[in-house]
């Protein structure tokens, strides 16, 4: 069965890009070697990706190689590219390679994906997880925190956050610094919550 997974940069005060849904540079600057490299072996082991219109129209980007790209660009743009995709658009009426749009039954769509494939489904942009979150769809949120306080902008949770019990204790953690440019992250999960909360502490 497929897991639905949400996970973004965002800055300390949870904001994932700004007001417009526009890149930040302190927030979005291109990342080290180690995390990079974490990112392509994340995209690789990935089933697929399902997006809304805007985060598709910025990774759209790494559809076609370009010259300026090093070795790792380009390994990062052939997992990207190898993974299937699903657009949820009401106004895009066709999407590029290896991608397919959603319908109209957002709900529907997605707990048929999760019973016909197994591994990770990564979830792309803000909106789109607050309206699986409002359907009780996600999985698991990781939360990649950078050292940077926006201010403003676009929030990681557009909406209500996930719903959990505050009284249940925590059930598990783990720490992980497998990287150089990792600091320390814990992973929480509560008794009686199928919802699995991830955070990360990012320097590069």
């Amino acid at each position: 069965m497929g897991k639905i997974v949400f996970g973004m940069m965002q800055s300390l005060d949870g904001y994932v890009a700004g007001v417009d849904g526009e890149l930040e540079p302190p927030l979005h600057a291109p990342p080290g070697i180690a995390l990079f490299r974490y990112w392509i072996d994340h995209v690789r082991e990935l089933t697929g990706m399902l997006y809304g219109r805007r985060m598709y129209e910025v990774m759209r980007y790494w559809d076609e190689d370009r010259p300026e790209w090093d070795a790792a660009e380009h390994e990062f743009a052939k997992a990207w590219r190898g993974q299937p995709k699903w657009v949820a658009s009401r106004t895009l009426r066709s999407v590029g390679a290896n991608a397919s749009l959603v319908g109209d039954d957002l709900g529907g769509f997605v707990r048929r994906l999760k019973t016909e494939v197994d591994g990770v489904i990564d979830i792309a942009g803000p909106d789109l997880a607050a309206s699986l979150t409002d359907l009780g769809l996600i999985d698991e949120y990781h939360l990649y925190f950078r050292p940077f306080v926006l201010g403003r902008g676009k929030p990681y949770f557009a909406r209500a956050r996930p719903h959990s019990d505050s009284s249940a204790p925590i059930v598990s953690a783990r720490t992980r610094s497998s990287f150089r440019t990792f600091l320390p992250d814990n992973a929480y999960r509560r008794a009686g919550s199928r919802t699995l909360v991830s955070m990360w502490s990012i320097s590069y």
